[in-house]
């Protein structure tokens, strides 16, 4: 399990990503990292201080002979994403995530591993430890609730931070040194219905689509994987009308930055149709399993009886549903027309969550062309209005506008091919990143974001991979060497 963790090297920082995969740390529910991070400062005399958002900020001074060195910011997030298999047993409030190493790579067991970006965190911690290092002035920045609503990052103090260069521990990908990103905004769409007695002669099912790679809504959006809401909702759609079929709930998705994994459905058959429809469901498997048949190859449609539900919903608010969710769009929506292969816009179709007395969609915009953005937005939500539905977007954040003249990006892809004899790509990122708002609060800041490999994020099948971890600590260090003087 974990102990493995500790044999790795570079050791320190490993040491510490293991401790950190012992901390709960959901969005919204850092209290258990937030108050590690504090002791860890005064444990080690470091200036330590906590915002009012509830960001932590530790501040170590240059070692001897790099006083006059310009001052950094090593800045990563505090949450994870929470996301399991539905038949891992996991709380994520209170369990330590177990991690296992494998052909090279960490992962986890049936969950995130929040390598995203408790990786940075363990850097941080590292470097904030350790007494034989060159650095100038450090300040490194632990934000809350990035995952879920950038929310330390738009709280942060445009006084909190002395330095004017960010070092941001948040990309996941070798190689690749990002120099700007994304802006995202969510529309989030509601629709009430009734509840209605379920009618006798019909039969209840369970249909599911699982299997699905999910991922990152901005990182992987591009791939071509399957969405578990459109996957379900397609089939739903055709028995509704070809086999009289009722609603009783419909469950998908979980994380407006996630893509859809799994989805649930409770429906009522007629008897008489009862044949037809489980022909039905099996031959739908095989339709979409052959359609992602390379990208999806776990894919898998399926169909168990159950006990009658308490209720259906009504079959106006039922007939909105499904066109709405078949009406909304998911994917890439346009492609950049001055970069070549990189996403300028897209949307997420990431859940569908039956309540109390409505049913919630969510979904994400990403653009880096901000009137795009507003675009996309509107497209989602006159989609969703067409079908009965109330929607409401949130405030968004910014994207992060490349600096072509960066002293940071230019030092930093220098590092990357002395060290590694290989030129870094030099590119903006279709996710959102913090420095998109830290920019907006420091609009003089010079900012770079890099990190190891980490494939799957924001799904149980997220891993980083071990070799590449050490590239990006020994990168780190000799970045902080050859910051120049002020």
């Amino acid at each position: 399990m974990n102990s493995e963790i500790y044999t790795l090297t570079p050791s320190r920082l490993w040491h510490y990503f293991g401790e950190i995969l012992k901390i709960p740390r959901p969005s919204k529910k850092e209290e258990k990292i937030a108050a590690y991070l504090v002791d860890f400062g005064k444990q080690h005399d470091l200036e330590t201080l906590r915002d009012d958002i509830g960001n932590v900020l530790i501040r170590k001074p240059a070692t001897a002979g790099k006083e006059n060195v310009k001052s950094v910011v090593l800045q990563s997030h505090m949450d994870m994403v929470c996301e399991k298999n539905s038949d891992t047993e996991h709380d994520f409030d209170n369990d330590p995530i177990e991690a296992y190493i494998e052909d090279g790579w960490v992962t986890a067991r049936g969950t995130t591993l929040g390598a995203d970006d408790g990786i940075g965190i363990a850097a941080q911690l590292a470097i904030l430890e350790t007494t034989d290092i060159e650095h100038g002035p450090i300040e490194c920045l632990f934000t809350i609730d990035e995952e879920t609503g950038l929310t330390g990052a738009f709280g942060l103090d445009p006084e909190l931070l002395h330095s004017r260069i960010l070092l941001n521990l948040d990309s996941e990908d070798d190689g690749q040194i990002f120099i700007g990103c994304a802006g995202g905004k969510d529309t989030v769409a509601e629709l009430s219905y009734k509840k209605e007695d379920v009618p006798s002669g019909y039969n209840a099912y369970r249909v599911m689509v699982t299997g699905l790679r999910g991922g990152h809504s901005g990182d992987d959006i591009q791939k071509g994987y399957g969405n578990a809401n459109k996957i379900l909702n397609r089939l739903l759609w055709n028995a509704s009308g070809d086999y009289g079929m009722l609603l009783s709930n419909f469950d998908a998705g979980n994380l407006r930055n996630a893509i859809a994994r799994e989805g649930f459905a409770v429906v009522m058959i007629p008897q008489d149709k009862t044949a037809d429809f489980e022909a039905y469901v099996t031959s739908y498997n095989k339709t979409v399993k052959s359609e992602f048949k390379v990208t999806e190859p776990a894919l898998k449609v399926a169909y168990e009886t159950v006990a009658t539900p308490a209720f259906i919903i009504d079959k106006a608010t039922q007939d909105n549903l499904l066109n709405a969710i078949y009406a909304c769009p998911h994917g890439v929506i346009a492609w950049s027309q001055d970069i070549d292969n990189f996403v300028e816009t897209s949307t997420n179709l990431a859940s569908v969550k039956f309540k109390d007395d409505i049913i919630e969609i969510t979904t994400s915009q990403r653009s880096s062309v901000e009137s795009a953005k507003d675009d996309i937005c509107s497209m989602v939500a006159s989609a969703l209005q067409l079908a009965g539905c109330k929607t409401r977007h949130t405030d968004g954040y910014p994207g992060w506008t490349p600096n072509p003249g960066s002293e940071i990006v230019d030092i930093t892809a220098k590092v990357y091919k002395d060290l590694f004899d290989q030129e870094p790509e030099v590119l903006a990122i279709h996710a959102g990143l913090e420095c998109g708002l830290i920019g907006d609060k420091y609009p003089d800041m010079d900012m770079v974001s890099y990190g190891p490999s980490i494939r799957g994020a924001h799904s149980p099948d997220e891993r980083i991979d071990i070799e590449t971890v050490e590239k990006f600590w020994d990168m780190t260090l000799e970045i902080l060497k050859r910051i120049p003087s002020a």
